[in-house]
This record gives C-alpha cells, structure tokens and sequence, in this order.
C-alpha cells in the first residue's frame, strides 16, 4: 500500500534562483507531491538551455529552459515556472518554454504559477499541482514556504556581514551551508523559529575581524540575475573576498512583500511602494521588469550614504537597458558610484572579476578621500572655534 501510495506521489520541478528551492520543495512536500531538485546551474545547464532558445533571448531564459530539460531528463513529472503580467518578457516564457519541451519530445506537464493573484494565485497552484483541495494544508503549505523565505533571506544578509570580515577564508561559506540544512529540516512554524535561531549561532562561530575597515555596497538589476549565483558568476562571494559587505536590493521576500503578503500583514515601506516614491523625479511610470525598482534602488543607496551600487542586468533586458540610461542623469542629485555588468553566456569571467576590483579600488580611494576631507573640515571648525 505504501508502495503506490509512493508511485502516485507527483514528482515536480521548479527552476532554481538562489536558495528559492528551499521554500516550494518545502510546500510541495506538505501537499504530498514530490520536489524533484536538479543539480544546481552549471554550464551543462546553460549549453542546454542555449542550444534549444532564440539567440537573442535573455539569460534567465536560457538557464531556466537548461533546469527543465535536466529535470524532465531525471525523471521530474511536472515543471512550474512562475510567470507574471505587464511589459516584461517574463510573461511570455511560460508559452515558450512550453512549446519548446514539445517541440524537443518531452512529455512531462507544464504548470504555472501566476504570483500577482496573490495567496488566491499560490492556492490554486498547488490545487493543479496535488490534484487535490485541502484548504487546510494549502494554508499551511504557503504559510511555510513565506516563512522559509523571509528566514533564507536573513540568513543572506548574516552570510554577506561574516564572510566581509571573516579571517579564515572560506569559514562564512562553510558554516552558511551548515545553517541552510538547519532551514530544509523543519516544515513547521515552531521548527523554523528554532532553526532561525540555529541560523545565528551557526553564523556566529564565524571568526570575524570586527575592526576590519569593510566597504558597503548594493546589488540591483534584474531580480534572477541578482540572486542567482551562477548566472552573476558569484558577485557575492568575489565581493566578500575583497572585503565588501553586500546587500541585496531585490530579493524574494522584498518580492513576497508586493505581491503575495496582503496589505494588512505588510510591515513598513514595501520595495515597490519605495520605489514610486524614489524614482518619479526620473521614471515616472513602470516599464516593465526591475527597471522603476533600479532607478528608486540608486537613489536609496545615495540617500543611505552607501559606498557603491552595482547593477546587473542580462543581455537584451530591455527595461535594464532603460534603466541603465538613466543612471547618467541621476548624477546630478545621486554622487554614489555605478557599476553597470551586463550578463549573458558569453561573458568572460576574467574581465569581469578585473572590472570589480577596479570598482573597489575606486570606492576605497574615494572612501578614504572623503574620510581625509571630514576630519580636514573638523580641524579648521575646531580652529575657528579656539580663535573666537
């Protein structure tokens, strides 16, 4: 009996980006389905992905196709992809990703999971996905997965601050995937406030250099590319190497937070809602994708006197390629320096690690420089003072 209870079990896969498989494998496995997790990104991926999408089709295209081939070839019954309105390409991946998997001979079916309908829209995706309606472990379902969310993106942050400063290279990294397994292992509320509280005192065994002078600096650009560690050729990681502390300005919760959590259980400015407020003296309307959070995410870096921004976009983005043409105008009000990298399954990995460290060195030079000037102008208003 247990035996094809299992058999019936509906194996399905989602694409992978960042640390998300965590929390819908989480949710898939309350609902009695089966997470099918594929290999993490790597190049057999990528080749996969483009060799069967258009040339000039984005990235994240390419390497999400690249996990549904991989996870159709290893036995996965479904792939769900997320998709989304507006004037975004990313509303138009779902046909065709669906087509092309036809056109290549694969059966396994297609499900969608439309997050701007909110809770109503992750319900009646795991309604398809079971076959089932249970409102009482669908609740349970997303509750956990918005949970898990929210505790993998403090765990980010936590990671970004001890590997910035750690003295053994490679000890963050270590103990972050440590604390990860602490996240996967609980599926309930009183579970995941343990491993939440796990998570810190895993990531404090970390031993830092407290007094280490470290530089801070924004991610932005396109929410995958942001968060994906493959396709940003580990920003993060070559960033804390250098002695960069990073925050992530899209991320998944932030994400949650506009489109999932409803208004009343919103705690604060949501990203979106920071967004209309920052970039209207340069964007006044949305122009699809993570163009008008971009714009709003320089001004809010500047306004937090941070020492850089770097923004990611794939090649061909059109609203990141807008973005990137206003960044010039911003100058005028916004001092913080930019760098723009644009991705796709070309870009050269030495060329890139070279731009970053020459975007460091800019923001230690000109961090020390404004350093030397703050005290200058505390010295001659001290002078002043001693005169009178």
């Amino acid at each position: 009996m247990t035996d094809t209870k299992q058999e019936q079990k509906r194996k399905i896969s989602f694409p992978h980006m960042g640390t998300i498989s965590y929390a819908w494998s989480a949710a898939l496995r309350i609902i009695g389905c089966e997470p099918h997790i594929e290999p993490y990104t790597s190049k057999k991926a990528l080749s996969l992905g483009t060799k069967h999408a258009p040339e000039a089709i984005c990235l994240p295209y390419k390497l999400i196709l690249g996990n549904f081939i991989e996870a159709i070839e290893g036995g996965a019954d479904y792939v769900a992809m997320i998709t989304s309105p507006g004037c975004c390409r990313l509303g138009e991946y779902g046909k065709c990703i669906a087509n092309a998997l036809t056109d290549l001979g694969y059966e396994a079916k297609y499900l969608e999971l439309q997050l701007y309908d909110g809770i109503k829209g992750m319900y009646n995706f795991l309604k398809t996905a079971s076959g089932k309606n249970n409102p009482l472990i669908f609740s349970r379902a997303i509750l956990i997965a918005i949970l898990k969310v929210f505790v993998l993106d403090e765990l980010e942050t936590l990671h970004s601050y001890y590997r910035a400063r750690e003295i053994k290279q490679g000890d963050a990294e270590k103990h972050y995937h440590k604390a990860l397994k602490y996240i996967d292992e609980n599926d309930t509320v009183l579970g995941l406030r343990k491993a939440k509280k796990q998570v810190i005192e895993e990531m404090k065994k970390v031993e830092i250099n407290p007094d280490k002078e470290v530089l801070n600096v924004d991610i932005t650009g396109e929410i995958y590319v942001v968060n994906d560690e493959f396709s940003n050729q580990n920003i993060e990681k070559e960033l804390g190497r250098m002695g960069v502390q990073v925050r992530r300005s899209l991320t998944v919760s932030s994400f949650l937070k506009d489109a999932i959590i409803p208004k009343i259980f919103r705690k604060g400015e949501t990203h979106l809602q920071r967004a209309d407020r920052l970039a209207k003296p340069y964007l006044m309307r949305d122009i699809g994708g993570d163009a008008l959070e971009c714009v709003s995410d320089v001004a809010y870096a500047n306004e937090r006197g941070i020492d850089g921004i770097i923004h990611l976009s794939p090649f061909t983005c059109m609203p990141e390629i807008m973005s990137q043409n206003i960044f010039p105008a911003m100058r005028e009000d916004c001092e913080i320096p930019i760098l723009p990298l644009i991705l796709d399954e070309q870009t050269g990995r030495a060329g890139y690690i070279t731009r970053i460290e020459a975007f460091v060195d800019l923001m230690k030079r000109r961090k020390r420089k404004r350093k030397i000037q703050a005290q200058t102008q505390k010295q001659n208003q001290g002078e002043q003072v001693s005169v009178q």
